[in-house]
Formats: structure tokens, C-alpha cells, sequence
């Protein structure tokens, strides 16, 4: 590894998201009206892209220029094969080809008005193992970033012991570490697994976590998950910052991850880190100054966007804005701050990537007075 790499590792879930495009002039109150059998929906073209934290987060980090490996599983197939060609059209690579899986997809349906309904499936994502990342792809890099476990089989099944051993396999090497989350259908395979187990026994080996408000109240409090579904209501609208969100923060760092950034929609993003002991503990490769890090909290209100076409990847690319902006040294405030920014880019295009700005452009956008989104 030379002096000034900044090599950053994107790892885990990828696929193929065929997004559906509804006329603009169109509206709908509730999904129901949609999905109805025998009824015919005259729509726009469809948009395809990549998909998953893979992707999503991988490829904005390339789009903000940082250095990328990509490292996911794809089938040996048509899917696939288009993967492959979107992901080299942004000059990274690092794929993993499975003959014996198919490509994972997902069908997006962004209907205008109402919260993503994802049609998933998850293909070669369900055999990925810590095997599949070599000590060589590991010798140069600053920071991993590995995304959806809960989206891969082997990533949680039997009490997520391999995505343990992989997280202290890459921890053991001095590299900074971070992990998102995807939401679990309730009726998987996923949602019966021991999260409160997991989320303990692996967050002692990672820097960075960056989970959404429904996925981490659905795995640390299950009962207050079920209690505010059962209410009809867009869970982001009806939590409270302090009473429903801190708190589960305040258990993922007593689970011994060293930062937490909990995505609540329109509400913001949380963050809250460890004290200066647990901050020291940051993989040495990253340069960051930790007297920014220590002992922190607060509630980064979201940006307002000019036009909300999908929120496709809005979590994964604010994600890539905070792990871009940590990398060159920004305090844990400014790498908040900048993901709510990319965050409100992202939605104004159908796809992750097209509505996405730099960093300098953020920031320029920021200190000209853009607007933020509070309730």
C-alpha cells in the first residue's frame, strides 16, 4: 500500500434493479390501487441499473473519485453479463462470476407518492462467503464498506458466523470498517434469524455502521417495529429522534461498534459515536482526526430536493457521500451533513447514480443557504 492510497473495498450484495417508469402526470394514493388483478397500467420506459450496496454504494464512490474495488457475485448470464458492462462503464471492476447461481434482481416499483415495493430476488448473493475476499484484494485498502448481509443467506444463517469471520478477518488487518443493512421481509428466512445476536456479535468488529431506522428497530425491538406497522403510518413520520432513535443507537455502541448513522427518511439521519477509547480503535489505516469523532450525537436534518423521482439507492449514495467525505478527513458532523446532501441529489433521478454531485459541489450548494427538509 503506497503513502497516499485510499483504496476503498465495496463488498457484498449486487443486482440488476429494472425500474418501471410511471408518467409523471400521474398519481396514486396506496399501492392497493396498483395491484389489482387483470388491471392494465399504461407506463414510460423502464430504467435499468445496477442495484444493491455493491453498486449503489460502490459506484457513487467512483462517481466522487474515490479509488474502488467492487466486490460482489453475479451468475454467468444474461443479467449478469449486463452487470458487468454497466459496472465497467464506470472503470471499476473486481466481480465475482458464479456459474452455479443466477443473478440477483430486483423489480422496483417507485410509484409516485408512495414508499418502494421491491420485487427481490437474490440469486449469487445467497453463496458470497468470507472466502470470496482474498488477504491479496484486502493488502492495499484503507476502508471496507460491505453492505446488505441480510440479503445473503450465508451472511446471516447460523447466527451470521461467517459474516463475523469476515468483518475480523478484515478488522485484524488495521483496515477501517463499515456495514449497511436492507430491510428483511418479514416472512423470510431473514427475519427468523437472532439479529440482537448478530448485530452483537459482529459490531465489535466494525467502525462504521450505517443501518436505516426500520431495519434496526425490526432487529433490536421487534415489538415496537410490529406496534408502529400496525399503524398504518410510514414509520419515519410518526418516530421521534430522541425517544424512538437514540436509544437504538445508544445499543449499537454498547454493542461495540465505534459509529452509528441511522437513515430515518425524511426525518434525517442520526448519528451518535463511541467515547475517545472505542474511537482510537478506528482501523489504523484511516487517517481521520479523531478528536472530531469522539463523544458525539446530533440529527442532520434532509436537504430539500428540487424533484422526487425514486428513491432508489438515496440510503446506499448518502452513504457513499459519508464514506468518501471520511476518507479525506472530515469530522463526523461535515460526513453527516454531506450524506443528507447526496442523499436529496439521489432522488431526483430514476436510478442511483444519475442525480449524484461532488463533494465540492455539495458543500458549494450548502453554504449558498440550501434549504433543509424539518418536521
Amino acid at each position: 500500500m503506497t503513502k497516499d492510497s485510499k483504496k476503498i473495498i465495496s463488498a457484498g450484495h449486487i443486482c440488476l434493479d429494472i425500474t418501471p417508469i410511471f408518467p409523471d402526470n400521474r398519481s396514486y394514493k396506496d399501492i392497493a390501487s396498483i395491484l389489482i388483478p387483470g388491471k392494465l397500467i399504461n407506463m414510460d420506459k423502464a430504467d435499468v441499473s445496477t442495484g444493491g450496496s455493491v453498486a449503489n454504494t460502490g459506484l457513487a464512490l467512483k462517481k466522487l473519485g474515490c479509488d474502488v474495488t467492487l466486490l460482489g457475485k453475479v451468475g454467468n448470464d444474461h443479467f449478469g453479463d449486463l452487470i458487468k458492462s454497466i459496472v465497467s462503464s464506470y472503470g471499476a471492476g473486481g466481480l465475482i462470476s458464479d456459474d452455479n447461481s443466477s443473478t440477483s434482481y430486483s423489480v422496483v416499483l417507485a410509484v409516485p407518492g408512495i414508499d418502494r415495493v421491491f420485487l427481490h430476488n437474490p440469486g449469487a448473493n445467497d453463496t458470497f462467503s468470507s472466502d470470496d475476499i482474498s488477504d491479496e484484494v484486502l493488502s492495499d485498502a484503507v476502508l471496507f464498506h460491505f453492505g446488505y448481509p441480510t440479503l445473503m443467506k450465508n451472511m446471516y444463517e447460523n447466527d451470521a458466523k461467517d459474516l463475523v469471520r469476515l468483518f475480523e478477518k478484515v478488522k485484524s488487518k488495521g483496515i477501517a470498517t463499515s456495514m449497511d443493512m436492507a430491510a428483511i421481509d418479514p416472512e423470510s428466512d431473514a427475519a427468523k434469524a437472532d439479529w440482537k445476536k448478530i448485530l452483537d456479535d459482529t459490531l465489535a468488529y466494525v467502525d462504521f455502521f450505517l443501518p436505516s431506522f426500520e431495519e434496526l428497530c425490526f432487529m433490536l425491538d421487534r415489538e415496537k417495529y410490529e406496534k408502529m406497522i400496525a399503524s398504518g403510518s410510514d414509520m419515519t413520520d410518526i418516530i421521534d429522534m430522541n425517544k424512538d432513535v437514540s436509544p437504538l443507537a445508544k445499543k449499537c455502541i454498547d454493542m461495540g461498534c465505534k459509529t452509528v448513522v441511522i437513515k430515518c427518511g425524511m426525518r434525517g439521519l442520526f448519528y451518535m459515536t463511541g467515547d475517545s477509547k472505542a474511537i482510537k480503535d478506528i482501523g489504523q489505516r484511516l487517517k481521520i482526526n479523531r478528536d472530531d469523532w469522539a463523544d458525539r450525537s446530533g440529527i442532520q436534518p434532509c436537504f430539500m430536493a428540487k424533484i422526487v423521482r425514486s428513491a432508489t439507492g438515496a440510503g446506499d449514495t448518502s452513504i457513499a457521500a459519508f464514506l468518501a467525505a471520511l476518507i479525506n478527513g472530515r469530522s463526523v458532523s461535515e460526513c453527516v451533513r454531506l450524506a443528507a446532501a447526496e442523499g436529496a441529489c439521489c432522488v431526483t433521478g430514476y436510478d442511483a447514480l444519475s442525480g449524484l454531485k461532488t463533494l465540492d459541489e455539495l458543500e458549494q450548494a450548502i453554504n449558498d443557504g440550501w434549504e433543509t427538509w424539518e418536521k
